[in-house]
């Protein structure tokens, strides 16, 4: 204890040093100085989420080049190595003792080799550098589901992101136990100010010391350490303690007479999360990851972050007319891998108005044609170009965001790409079958769809695969456990956007889906009636024909039902013989049951095409 603190004071200077000593933990301070030492940074700043502070950071951003104003108050931009655009898959690794086994999906290496590997990359990696030392809070402070952070980063861009994207954890480190540990480094920078040495880019994530490890890329995927990295920590924390980990959104619908219900709702990357979590005249209260717990016998969930880091690509006035206001007015928010025009303004890909002929983006000095040294031309934005914002800047931000005992959980929905499986709208028959059948049947298309193929479905359980930090079978059978002494759990929902006709038409109109949430929210509370098929629950007719009146002031014909909701059988029959191959061939400790229940839809399946044909309207069935 006396060397780490000879360490710190030596480094720290008085009034860091006065600011790290007011939190009275010492394996804190222990961390801290391990890799002062280690990363050998010229200065240091330890932030105590003062006003001050946090605006210092900011400026910093701006000073070192990581960011640049733009023509509105408030925005900024930033810009990634043309080469650093995404979260990097292959370098992202899990440290386990030898002998340990994620399974197939996962990726990981032995400990000590990943750790000796990482220190060595980072040994002098700050040097010229400052190191910003940051608290934050996972989850409302003060609370049940609160898991207090400390960040170290050499980047200015990516710690000001996270006062965007998290609550300040200074005063919750002060009655903190445990906690989750980050350090990151952009390492050498080039003359654009991005990451220069991508080849020794490395995310490594140690579980058994509750640590992650980024260094040589500034992309937020894969340095803001709360994101997706800390969420594998809490996957594997939430295993041991009983409660989950999620990649959920969380949101409100509105029932009659002024009724809240909540709902969490998992989908894989472009297959509607955010537009269902941002559906107008509903409310917000987290787009990406939610923890679950059970408190008083009711499963009750909180956002995990305060903020958005969201895709831009597509965003429109149209289709998302909440962020669209907030992205065309003055306010708090970083731009990522955007068009920068001649007049300081931002243009992404599916931008209302004309593409401007030329600009600034991630490669630099752009005009339209422009090509990379591969060959391929440069679009204007990076597709997956982001932005970046407090949702304290949302209209339809939900009270109960900063609810320490969170919110009760109504409704828990998966969504999928699927062209010619699920109907638009359907209810488990209970918690088993819906995590089964649902849950860890998720399936999505790959855009091979859109080039006019069939698509490639990817097996994603619960929108959550590439996150997983524990075996797959040990993660559905927790899941299955989760309801143990709950007295009244949330209704199991799928939702299908992208339902298609025999010719190839969408069956759905992108706002429909406003009905299927109000659906599923008069289920949930048991006050509409559902149609029994062999895969689940489905709304009669009369209940659908009365809310798109109701909420899109639109008739809804009997043909229309017919088709969204007929039981496609051979499709249905062959997602279970690839569901079940999958876990029989690829999941070792898959849980019997889940062949049990495949199976028994299976068999309902086949009952039903003996006595109705392959293809089934709801009225055999009602």
């Amino acid at each position: 204890m006396e060397i780490t603190k000879e360490i710190l004071k030596a480094r720290l200077g008085e009034e860091n040093y006065r600011k790290l000593m007011e939190i009275k933990n010492p394996k804190l301070h222990e961390f801290i100085a391990v890799f002062m030492e280690l990363c050998n940074p010229s200065k240091v700043f330890v932030c105590s989420d003062s006003g001050e502070d946090v605006d210092f950071i900011r400026k910093e951003a701006i000073k070192n080049r990581e960011e640049e104003k733009l023509a509105l108050k408030g925005h900024t931009v930033h810009f990634d190595s043309y080469y650093d655009q995404a979260r990097d898959k292959e370098r992202t690794k899990f440290l386990v003792p030898k002998g340990k086994d994620l399974g197939p999906h996962i990726r990981s290496m032995d400990r000590d080799e990943g750790l000796k590997e990482i220190h060595d990359i980072m040994k002098g990696i700050m040097r010229g550098h400052t190191l910003y030392i940051l608290f934050f809070c996972l989850g409302p402070a003060n609370s049940e589901f609160s898991i207090p952070c400390v960040q170290l980063t050499d980047s200015p861009y990516v710690a000001h992101s996270e006062f965007l994207l998290y609550r300040k954890g200074y005063e919750e480190f002060k009655r903190a136990k445990s906690f989750f540990k980050f350090v990151h480094s952009e390492g050498e920078l080039d003359e654009k100010n991005t990451s220069r040495n991508i080849d020794k880019r490395r995310i490594y994530i140690d579980l058994e010391n509750e640590t992650v490890y980024s260094a040589n890329t500034q992309y937020g995927g894969n340095t803001i350490g709360l994101k997706k990295l800390a969420m594998r920590l809490a996957i594997n924390r939430a295993s041991r303690e009983d409660w989950l980990t999620e990649h959920m959104f969380l949101m409100c619908v509105h029932g009659p007479n002024q009724r809240k219900t909540y709902f969490t709702g998992a989908f894989p990357s472009l297959c509607g999360k955010t537009s269902t979590s941002m559906i107008p005249g509903e409310n917000i209260v987290g787009d990406d990851i939610s923890y679950l717990k059970k408190i008083n016998r009711e499963i009750r969930a909180v956002n995990v972050e305060k903020g958005i880091f969201g895709i831009i690509m597509g965003v429109n006035s149209k289709d998302n007319p909440i962020i669209w206001k907030i992205l065309n007015r003055p306010g708090e928010i970083i731009f990522s891998n955007v068009l920068v025009t001649r007049e300081g303004g931002v243009h992404w890909i599916g931008k209302d108005g004309e593409t401007p002929k030329r600009g600034r983006n991630h490669s630099g000095e752009w005009t339209k044609g422009k090509k990379d040294r591969e060959g391929n031309e440069i679009p204007p934005s990076h597709p997956n170009a982001r932005f970046t914002l407090d949702v304290k800047l949302l209209e339809n931000l939900d009270t109960e965001l900063d609810n320490p005992k969170g919110v009760r959980v109504g409704g828990i929905i998966y969504g999928g790409r699927d062209s010619d499986t699920w109907v638009s709208v359907k209810e488990s028959f209970d918690w088993t079958h819906g995590v089964i059948t649902m849950g860890a049947s998720l399936e999505s298309e790959t855009t091979a769809a859109t080039l006019g193929e069939r698509g490639v479905r990817k097996y994603n359980p619960m929108a959550n695969l590439d996150f997983l930090s524990i075996p797959v079978g040990k993660y559905i059978q927790h899941h299955l456990n989760f309801i143990k002494d709950v007295k009244s759990p949330p209704k199991i929902f799928s939702v299908n956007y992208f339902l298609k006709g025999p010719k190839g038409e969408f069956l759905n109109d992108k706002i429909d889906k406003a009905v299927w949430l109000k659906w599923m929210e008069l289920r949930s509370q048991g006050e509409a009636e559902a149609i029994r098929t062999p895969t689940g629950l489905i709304p009669g007719y009369e209940d659908l024909r009365k809310l798109f009146k109701e909420v899109l002031r639109k008739d809804y014909s009997r043909e229309e039902y017919n088709e969204q909701f007929k039981l496609r059988i051979p499709e249905n029959l062959e997602k279970i013989g690839r569901i079940t191959n999958i876990y029989k061939t690829k999941v070792r400790d898959t849980p019997a049951i889940v062949f049990k229940i495949l199976e028994e839809q299976r068999k309902r399946l086949e009952d039903a095409r003996k006595k109705f044909g392959d293809y089934v309207t709801p009225d055999k069935f009602s």
